[in-house]
Formats: C-alpha cells, sequence, structure tokens
C-alpha cells in the first residue's frame, strides 16, 4: 500500500485560485446572462462588463498609488529620522554650570543669565 501523498502549499493555493477563478468566470456568465434577459444585446453585455471591469481595476490601482505613496513617505521619514544628527539640539539647551564667565545659566558657551561678573572675586 503507497502512503498518502502531501499536498503543497504551491498545489492548495493553486486549488484555491482555480476555485476562485471559475467562481469568478460562473458570477461574469450568469451577470451577462442577466444583461440578455433584461433585453441587451450579447455584445454591449460584455462590453458594459469589461467597462464595469476596468473601472474596477482603475480603482484598486489608485488606490494601491497611494498607499504606495504613503509606505514610500513613511519610509523616508523613518530614514531621515535614523540618520538625523540630534547632537545639534544640545546646544540650544540651557544649563546651569560653571563655564568661562563663572556660574550661571548657559546656552552653548553663552551665559544668557543675569549674574555679576564679578561674582568670582
Amino acid at each position: 500500500m503507497k502512503p498518502a501523498a502531501k499536498t503543497t502549499f504551491a498545489e492548495r493555493a493553486g486549488r484555491v485560485f482555480g476555485r476562485m477563478w471559475r467562481a469568478g468566470a460562473r458570477l461574469d456568465r450568469k451577470a451577462r446572462g442577466w444583461l440578455v434577459a433584461r433585453g441587451l444585446d450579447a455584445g454591449v453585455a460584455a462590453s458594459l462588463l469589461w467597462a464595469v471591469k476596468l473601472i474596477v481595476l482603475g480603482v484598486l490601482l489608485y488606490a494601491a498609488f497611494w498607499l504606495a505613496l504613503l509606505l514610500v513617505f513613511a519610509i523616508v521619514v523613518t530614514w531621515v529620522a535614523r540618520n538625523a544628527n540630534w547632537e545639534d539640539e544640545d546646544e540650544d539647551r540651557t544649563e546651569w554650570r560653571v563655564g568661562p564667565a563663572g556660574y550661571g545659566q548657559y546656552r552653548g558657551d553663552i551665559r544668557i543669565d543675569i549674574g555679576d561678573p564679578y561674582d568670582d572675586e
């Protein structure tokens, strides 16, 4: 007796996509038949269904374009944030310390508080 063959992921995916394709083709035939039953010519019904398919495809491509643009923007923002030189902000920070003009509040190397220049004497 032969052991049962294992179905691979590719085979399962192919079967799923095949069933989806057949279901779509069946719905397309049903829609064409419904339009013909309503009095449209078969060529006009087919053209109308193709137009609907192209419109849906255009809407999907439009949405995909904006999502891709949003993704590119997010990647650029993260790249810029990662490569930004955050050290420069420390120079603009004020701090109390002993510097060239004595103890006081400094921004970079410049004392910004109103202090007595003769404090150290």
